[in-house]
């Protein structure tokens, strides 16, 4: 059975008042309105509806916080314009950090993948890496290899940030050199 509009804040007082049937009624009724707000300012109908999921949560946990003396629609319409502004900002935010992927990309790595690495052995970069001052090995091994953060890297070489920087890249261009990759 539909719940009118009119008795929406009659509903919300008798939820407060602890009255679960009186909220599960008002919530039925509410979703149609929360839904046609959710759509009007996302177009994705999935992210529309994730947006109506959370204005439903937030509903829940601020029913406390509602006027019975106050008209809900505002309050309500409020709430998931809201959350849906939310999810447009969360989008945009994910969507500046990440990369479309090219749908011919690579899938794995083949032997043309790393062009400047065609033709070295294992062997032969083991020996390249041998050839290295100390420093310039423990700060590839470390920086490069393991992939620690420079802070850590640092404190585990015993060379300053700054010195682990320049050992790397210095061991880095001497192992092109040394393999005759190009820059």
């Amino acid at each position: 059975m539909a719940v009118p509009e009119g008795e929406w804040e009659g509903l919300m007082a008798a939820a407060q008042a602890g009255d679960a049937r009186a909220y599960d009624a008002l919530l039925r009724a509410i979703l149609p309105l929360l839904r046609g707000v959710a759509r009007r300012r996302i177009a994705d109908p999935t992210e529309a509806e994730d947006a109506v999921q959370d204005a439903l949560l937030t509903i829940h946990q601020l029913r406390a916080t509602y006027d019975p003396g106050r008209p809900i629609r505002p309050w309500l319409v409020a709430i998931v314009d809201r959350r849906a502004v939310d999810r447009l900002r969360r989008r945009g935010r994910h969507a500046a950090r990440e990369t479309p992927l090219d749908e011919l990309g690579e899938t794995l790595a083949g032997p043309a993948t790393n062009a400047g690495e065609k033709g070295v052995e294992a062997a032969q970069l083991r020996a390249a890496v041998a050839e290295l001052p100390p420093s310039q090995r423990t700060a590839l091994a470390l920086a490069k290899l393991q992939d620690l953060p420079l802070a850590e890297a640092s404190a585990r070489s015993g060379l300053s940030v700054g010195a682990l920087k320049v050992a790397t890249h210095r061991a880095v261009k001497a192992l092109r050199r040394r393999l005759g990759v190009k820059e």
